[in-house]
């Protein structure tokens, strides 16, 4: 299977220091893949990486064989989403102003959205089921409810490939699992090729069909969630002893902690 985003010993970080080093990483059409690791393990840094937000030191990154510092950004915006951790937008818009911003790369200079734009945008607030709420302000939403539209802003662009940091941060256990149902859901039905961050091993478990294990700005270990959330693994990288056994709905690893003191 050809990857649908190729990255190849890609290094990179902020000032002098190099957060991520010599990575390599291929990531293919279909994929739910969860990245995981302990802080300061590079995560955040390799997601800024390969969204352009942060430029590169070494190595190359490759969208369907194309070299992504090569794509004009208006192109990239138009086949690739990035929703940050931080969903605050620092000024006071509407929902469906927010959700609208995600159609720009779409739209020429100074051109304003067309009745199809604000259809399309109609239609990612009805996916992650916030439309009831297009006419009320950012700042008035709670924080699933939030997170829940700056998705839909992100699906405003049609992307094929969908970075997320931590989109469950900040989210009471409800709302993560509805959060990640609906990415699921998208994943599964829409063919939206999906690469998130996540801290809760058992949600990246129970979500994931490949997870790569980054520890000290390098990959670990990647595969499929049996093959990386082993004892010996987690121990290793997070310095933590657990005990893995099988999630009896899921079939997937469940990771237990084991406390230090009893």
């Amino acid at each position: 299977m050809s990857a649908l985003l190729k990255i190849s010993n890609l290094s990179g970080g902020y000032y002098k220091e190099e957060v991520v080093r010599d990575l390599s990483l291929n990531v293919n059409q279909g994929d739910f893949m969860v990245i995981i690791g302990p802080n300061g393990s590079g995560k955040t840094t390799l997601l800024r990486l390969v969204t352009r937000v942060l430029p590169l030191r070494k190595g190359e990154i490759f969208y369907k064989n194309e070299n992504i510092a090569q794509m004009n950004l208006k192109e990239f915006c138009r086949k690739v989403a990035f929703v940050s951790q931080d969903a605050s937008t620092g000024f006071s818009f509407t929902v469906m102003e927010l959700v609208l911003m995600g159609r720009i790369p779409h739209l020429k200079r100074l051109q304003y959205e067309t009745k199809r734009d604000i259809e399309i945008a109609e239609e990612k607030l009805s996916l992650t089921d916030t439309l009831s709420l297009k006419d009320k302000h950012i700042d008035e939403l709670s924080a699933g409810e939030r997170q829940r539209v700056v998705i839909a802003r992100a699906l405003a662009q049609e992307p094929e490939l969908l970075f997320l940091d931590e989109p469950t941060a900040h989210l009471d256990i409800g709302h993560q699992v509805q959060t990640l149902d609906l990415l699921k859901k998208l994943n599964r039905e829409n063919k939206l090729t999906i690469v998130m961050i996540l801290h809760d091993l058992n949600l990246a478990s129970a979500y994931s069909n490949r997870i790569a294990l980054l520890d000290k700005g390098i990959i670990f270990k990647e595969g499929r969630p049996e093959e990386v959330l082993t004892y010996q693994n987690i121990e290793a990288v997070y310095k933590t002893i657990v005990l893995v056994n099988d999630n009896s709905v899921t079939g997937k690893p469940n990771i237990v902690l084991v406390p230090g003191e009893k």
